[in-house]
């Protein structure tokens, strides 16, 4: 256990709206009525209540869900440390940057270097905000980065979803342009060169009609078939060169890449 503090690296660049009255733009004020009264309700009088059973509720206020979350909100348990390649990444959740608060620095620094050097991740608990938070604790350069992670009842299992069923296997042809079709767009991973065209559109859309002109609202595009298999691969592959064509043991291997180590992260 050691004192610490969070950094968070994540950036949110979502386009924010507001409401307002179509007639005279004025913004659109939310106000709580109760639904017994039918009084507006001032915020110093309303509390969060849990559904127990058809019609009975437990009601509580601020305080006594904050008991809830215990003392330490600037201290890590750790409880275990583990593979990091061990962990699904549909587990992770948000990242921070970790860093040592006062008198928690050499602790800090002793416990990068050894998840640097054994690639362990440590999983822990920490109280974020108003609730205890299950997180991983990863080694990244010279510092640390803390994950707040999804609990395992939280995941759905594959075989609790509708999934269709696969008909058939590929047969060695489809398999084959598909592998080919991978190798030809196969690239090294670079975040930048992938941008948020949704937002884009949306600030250009804005400034389009800011600027006076009318914007055309065209139909969505009908669902088309789905196209035959090979015909499909065809057309993806045709006019790309084709590259040596490597053997199935190979060609398994990218099929199946291995998941990332969080601690490389």
């Amino acid at each position: 256990m050691f004192p610490v503090k969070l950094y968070s690296i994540v950036q949110e660049r979502r386009v924010r709206f507001r409401e307002v009255h179509l007639a005279d733009g004025g913004r659109i004020v939310h106000k709580r009525f109760g639904s017994e009264s039918g009084e507006e309700i001032p915020s110093d009088r309303i509390r969060k209540a849990y559904e127990i059973s058809d019609g009975n509720q437990v009601v509580l206020d601020d305080e006594e869900i904050a008991a809830a979350r215990g003392t330490n909100s600037k201290v890590i348990q750790i409880d275990h440390f583990v593979p990091g390649d061990q962990i699904d990444p549909l587990y992770y959740d948000r990242p921070y940057v970790l860093g040592a608060q006062d008198g928690g620095e050499h602790a800090y620094r002793v416990l990068q270097a050894a998840l640097a050097q054994t690639h362990k991740v440590g999983i822990g608990r920490f109280t974020l905000r108003t609730r205890e938070q299950l997180v991983a604790l990863a080694a990244h350069d010279d510092a640390m980065r803390l994950y707040t992670m999804r609990f395992a009842d939280q995941i759905v299992s594959s075989s609790d979803l509708d999934i269709p069923k696969l008909s058939r296997k590929p047969t060695e042809r489809e398999l084959d342009m598909a592998e080919r079709l991978v190798d030809t767009l196969a690239q090294d991973w670079e975040p930048a060169r992938y941008e948020d065209n949704h937002r884009k559109a949306v600030l250009a859309l804005i400034e389009q009609k800011a600027s006076g002109q009318k914007i055309e609202v065209t139909a969505a595009p009908e669902p088309q078939e789905t196209p035959d298999l090979i015909a499909a691969l065809e057309a993806s592959l045709a006019g790309k060169p084709r590259r040596r064509k490597a053997g199935r043991a190979d060609a398994g291997e990218r099929r199946a890449p291995a998941k990332p180590k969080a601690s490389s992260r």
